[in-house]
């Protein structure tokens, strides 16, 4: 299985060259090869093609890393691998490979040219030509030679090198250790704000939001496991709160299942206003897409080709909420706008409510969180002294507030789970808006789009019809 990642660099490329050659790492040059330049003189080939085609600024290389799984590969191998893949995807790069074995993972080192010594083009990289061609082609070398690959259709789950490597030894990473509190959080909770509890409980801090955050008390930034995982996304937890996690990690069911209501067979109605113009932009840009009409186009209806599916999602919403004139349209928006003040006062009520017994809510956390901190200071054990004060001031605190820590336990998750479900309206509501004014700024170029495209087809028919 190889790892890889492409590296731009803006300077340096006589010292990444001299570091992928290094005899000390490519057991005495043996593990070398070079693209389109010689041995000795890379770095003066490299520079006057630069100076041949005027392009001497900006990026100056790029270095690709290919690392393998331990005891998987030999160095012979690896070489082999790397110089099938910069024949594939570098052709006219003057390029250097260098196999390192100096560490106890074999893996390879591809410096090259930004500018192609062939065609005078710079080399570009993105994030879809690394999936779609770098790693595409570092997986296919892998399966044709044997290795085992990183499973594909699941980019959302990569991770990063140091990550990887911890993984492969065997060693715990934070990703993996918030990810078993997550799963033992879910199996315990009763409701989505009880899931919060348990996880300050375990001693984490909690970022609401677009994504649900979590960090460790200390540290400087959250992780956000919902980006890799849906299951650990806001709906996903409340999904799997309800009896499903087993299901979904089995993959016997989807994180979140698609329910739509029934409804009944219908006649298409005759549409009229924004509905009427949505129906014949749709049926537009459908027959471009099968190149049923003409090859020109505006600009604006070109991007509209490549957004097609947003513009059904946009006539899915005029369609249910029965919005056909700029009447309706500024209508809904006073409603939108009128529900997302009532929420936003009422999250507000919620965050001040939350703030006064933030205090108590904070010492409930610390005294479930560092009782084991209390157990081994009481032991004898040292390097407990602050933890152990906190815990006495958090059994204070919660001691004067004359409140049940179990009510008050209650409190705090009602609390959460109020804020979460007024959150989620709000993003709801706030979607709803964005519609409604994209909706009122794209159909001047819709109406615009449609006459344009009419009339180059009227065009095109009468001077067919003369030809005849």
């Amino acid at each position: 299985m190889a790892v890889t990642k492409i590296l731009p660099r803006n300077g340096g490329l006589k010292e990444a060259i001299d570091y992928v050659l290094n005899g000390d790492k490519t057991d005495g040059h043996i593990l070398t090869a070079h693209f389109n330049c010689d041995p000795g003189r890379e770095y003066r080939e490299m520079m006057k093609t630069k100076l041949e085609t005027g392009r001497l600024d900006k990026r100056q290389c790029y270095h690709i890393i290919q690392s393998f799984k331990p005891g998987e590969i030999t160095p012979e191998l690896a070489l082999e691998i790397a110089k099938e893949f910069v024949r594939e995807h570098l052709d006219g790069f003057e390029a250097v490979i260098g196999t390192h074995v100096d560490r106890h993972h074999i893996h390879s080192h591809i410096v090259f040219n930004s500018v192609n010594a062939d065609t005078g083009e710079k080399y570009h990289s993105t994030q879809q030509s690394y999936y779609q061609q770098i790693r595409a082609i570092s997986d296919r070398l892998c399966r044709e030679h044997g290795l085992s690959v990183i499973v594909q259709g699941e980019p959302a789950r990569s991770v990063s090198y140091i990550e990887w490597l911890r993984q492969s030894r065997g060693q715990p990473t934070f990703r993996s250790m918030l990810e078993a509190d997550l799963r033992d959080a879910i199996r315990d909770a009763n409701d989505l704000g009880h899931f919060f509890l348990l996880m300050e409980h375990k001693g984490y801090e909690i970022h609401h939001g677009g994504r649900l955050g979590f960090r460790l008390r200390g540290q400087d930034r959250f992780q956000y496991p919902g980006r890799r995982d849906s299951l650990f996304t806001e709906d996903g937890i409340r999904a799997a709160i309800q009896g499903n996690l087993e299901q979904i990690e089995a993959g016997l069911r989807p994180v979140l299942p698609a329910r739509p209501a029934y409804q009944p067979y219908r006649k298409h109605p005759k549409h009229s206003g924004f509905l009427a113009l949505y129906v014949h932009y749709l049926y537009l840009l459908g027959k471009i897409e099968k190149r049923q009409y003409p090859p020109r186009m505006t600009p604006h209806l070109r991007q509209a080709v490549m957004r097609f599916e947003r513009y059904q999602a946009q006539f899915a919403f005029l369609r249910e909420n029965d919005i056909t004139t700029p009447a309706d349209m500024a209508a809904f928006e006073q409603r939108t706008e009128e529900t997302l003040g009532r929420l936003t006062k009422q999250r507000t009520l919620l965050n001040v409510r939350k703030k006064k017994r933030q205090p108590l809510y904070a010492a409930l956390t610390d005294a479930e969180a560092l009782e084991p901190s209390r157990a081994l200071y009481e032991e004898g054990f040292t390097g407990m002294e602050e933890e152990f004060e906190q815990y006495m001031k958090a059994v204070k605190l919660l001691e004067d507030s004359g409140i049940p820590q179990e009510v008050l336990k209650k409190e705090k998750a009602e609390v959460y789970e109020q804020l979460s479900e007024v959150n989620r309206k709000i993003r709801a509501e706030r979607e709803k808006w964005k519609l409604c004014r994209e909706i009122c700024q794209q159909t001047p170029a819709m109406e615009q789009d449609i006459q344009k495209t009419e009339e180059h087809q009227k065009e095109v028919q009468e001077h067919e019809h003369r030809r005849r």
